[in-house]
Protein backbone atom coordinates (compact mmCIF):
# COMPACT_ATOMS: atom_id res chain seq x y z
CA UNK A 1 0.00 0.00 0.00
CA UNK A 2 1.22 3.33 -0.84
CA UNK A 3 1.86 5.83 1.76
CA UNK A 4 -0.57 8.62 2.58
CA UNK A 5 0.77 12.10 1.02
CA UNK A 6 -1.85 14.06 3.14
CA UNK A 7 -3.86 13.29 6.45
CA UNK A 8 -6.37 15.73 7.88
CA UNK A 9 -6.70 16.37 11.12
CA UNK A 10 -9.90 18.49 12.10
CA UNK A 11 -9.37 21.81 10.36
CA UNK A 12 -6.01 21.00 8.77
CA UNK A 13 -4.60 19.06 6.06
CA UNK A 14 -0.94 17.74 6.88
CA UNK A 15 1.15 17.13 4.07
CA UNK A 16 3.30 14.12 4.11
CA UNK A 17 5.41 15.04 0.92
CA UNK A 18 9.28 14.36 0.75
CA UNK A 19 11.33 17.60 -0.75
CA UNK A 20 11.07 15.28 -4.68
CA UNK A 21 7.20 15.08 -4.64
CA UNK A 22 6.91 18.87 -3.26
CA UNK A 23 9.18 20.19 -6.45
CA UNK A 24 7.45 18.08 -8.22
CA UNK A 25 4.34 20.01 -7.43
CA UNK A 26 5.94 23.16 -7.20
CA UNK A 27 6.79 22.57 -10.94
CA UNK A 28 3.20 22.56 -11.69
CA UNK A 29 1.93 25.31 -9.29
CA UNK A 30 4.72 27.85 -10.64
CA UNK A 31 3.41 26.75 -14.86
CA UNK A 32 0.12 27.11 -13.56
CA UNK A 33 0.96 31.16 -12.72
CA UNK A 34 3.60 31.57 -15.65
CA UNK A 35 0.45 30.52 -17.96
CA UNK A 36 -1.86 33.32 -16.41
CA UNK A 37 0.82 35.75 -17.14
CA UNK A 38 2.40 34.80 -20.74
CA UNK A 39 -0.69 34.12 -23.14
CA UNK A 40 1.79 32.18 -25.25
CA UNK A 41 2.40 29.68 -22.39
CA UNK A 42 1.66 26.32 -23.64
CA UNK A 43 -0.42 25.93 -20.62
CA UNK A 44 -2.46 28.78 -20.80
CA UNK A 45 -5.29 27.30 -22.85
CA UNK A 46 -5.71 25.21 -19.49
CA UNK A 47 -7.07 28.58 -18.24
CA UNK A 48 -9.09 29.86 -20.35
CA UNK A 49 -10.80 26.67 -21.49
CA UNK A 50 -14.28 26.31 -20.60
CA UNK A 51 -14.82 23.41 -18.46
CA UNK A 52 -18.21 23.27 -19.80
CA UNK A 53 -18.24 24.64 -23.00
CA UNK A 54 -22.22 24.86 -23.84
CA UNK A 55 -22.60 27.04 -20.59
CA UNK A 56 -19.95 29.66 -21.28
CA UNK A 57 -18.28 29.83 -24.34
CA UNK A 58 -19.29 32.95 -25.05
CA UNK A 59 -19.41 34.93 -21.75
CA UNK A 60 -16.18 36.81 -21.51
CA UNK A 61 -17.57 37.39 -17.61
CA UNK A 62 -17.69 33.85 -17.16
CA UNK A 63 -13.79 33.53 -18.78
CA UNK A 64 -12.56 35.99 -16.61
CA UNK A 65 -14.38 34.75 -13.01
CA UNK A 66 -12.55 31.42 -14.24
CA UNK A 67 -8.96 32.77 -14.30
CA UNK A 68 -9.50 35.21 -11.46
CA UNK A 69 -10.10 31.94 -9.37
CA UNK A 70 -7.74 30.16 -11.05
CA UNK A 71 -4.88 32.44 -10.42
CA UNK A 72 -5.95 33.36 -6.64
CA UNK A 73 -6.22 29.39 -6.02
CA UNK A 74 -2.20 28.92 -8.11
CA UNK A 75 -1.06 31.51 -6.23
CA UNK A 76 -1.82 30.32 -2.84
CA UNK A 77 -0.82 27.00 -3.81
CA UNK A 78 2.20 28.17 -4.62
CA UNK A 79 2.91 30.05 -1.54
CA UNK A 80 2.05 27.21 0.72
CA UNK A 81 4.14 24.49 -1.18
CA UNK A 82 6.35 24.16 2.15
CA UNK A 83 4.18 23.93 4.35
CA UNK A 84 4.15 21.05 6.85
CA UNK A 85 0.16 21.36 7.36
CA UNK A 86 -2.21 23.19 5.38
CA UNK A 87 -5.50 24.95 5.51
CA UNK A 88 -8.85 23.73 4.07
CA UNK A 89 -9.09 26.79 1.87
CA UNK A 90 -5.01 26.05 1.15
CA UNK A 91 -5.82 22.45 0.22
CA UNK A 92 -8.70 23.06 -1.89
CA UNK A 93 -6.39 25.81 -3.86
CA UNK A 94 -4.14 22.89 -3.81
CA UNK A 95 -6.50 20.80 -5.33
CA UNK A 96 -7.44 22.95 -7.96
CA UNK A 97 -4.14 24.18 -9.25
CA UNK A 98 -3.45 20.48 -9.61
CA UNK A 99 -6.48 19.64 -11.62
CA UNK A 100 -5.68 22.64 -14.04
CA UNK A 101 -2.06 21.12 -14.37
CA UNK A 102 -3.45 18.08 -15.32
CA UNK A 103 -5.70 19.53 -17.42
CA UNK A 104 -2.64 21.33 -19.07
CA UNK A 105 -0.54 18.65 -19.36
CA UNK A 106 -3.13 16.31 -21.01
CA UNK A 107 -4.08 18.29 -23.34
CA UNK A 108 -0.76 19.09 -24.37
CA UNK A 109 -0.31 15.88 -25.30
CA UNK A 110 -3.64 15.79 -27.40
CA UNK A 111 -5.14 13.10 -24.66
CA UNK A 112 -8.71 14.02 -24.75
CA UNK A 113 -10.73 10.85 -24.47
CA UNK A 114 -9.94 7.56 -22.67
CA UNK A 115 -9.04 5.37 -25.40
CA UNK A 116 -6.61 8.45 -26.49
CA UNK A 117 -5.22 7.98 -22.75
CA UNK A 118 -5.06 4.29 -22.75
CA UNK A 119 -3.42 4.27 -26.39
CA UNK A 120 -0.68 6.91 -24.87
CA UNK A 121 2.95 6.05 -24.16
CA UNK A 122 4.46 9.31 -24.61
CA UNK A 123 6.47 11.12 -21.96
CA UNK A 124 4.09 13.22 -20.31
CA UNK A 125 2.22 9.68 -18.99
CA UNK A 126 4.83 9.81 -15.71
CA UNK A 127 3.44 13.73 -14.90
CA UNK A 128 0.01 12.66 -15.29
CA UNK A 129 -0.04 9.68 -13.68
CA UNK A 130 1.84 11.48 -10.89
CA UNK A 131 -0.45 14.24 -10.79
CA UNK A 132 -3.15 11.82 -10.80
CA UNK A 133 -1.79 9.97 -7.71
CA UNK A 134 -1.57 13.08 -5.34
CA UNK A 135 -4.92 14.52 -6.38
CA UNK A 136 -6.31 11.21 -5.24
CA UNK A 137 -4.40 11.02 -1.98
CA UNK A 138 -5.08 14.70 -1.61
CA UNK A 139 -8.69 14.11 -2.39
CA UNK A 140 -9.58 11.87 0.32
CA UNK A 141 -8.26 13.82 2.93
CA UNK A 142 -10.83 16.55 2.18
Amino acid sequence: MAPRLFRRRGTVVEVRMNDEGRAFVRGVFEQVVASERDPEHVWHIGLVAPIDPTRDADDPLAVLRRQTDTMSNAELALASVTADSLTLAEAWAWFSTLQVGLRSVAAQAGIHTDQQWAEFAGPARETIEGLQIIQGNLADSL
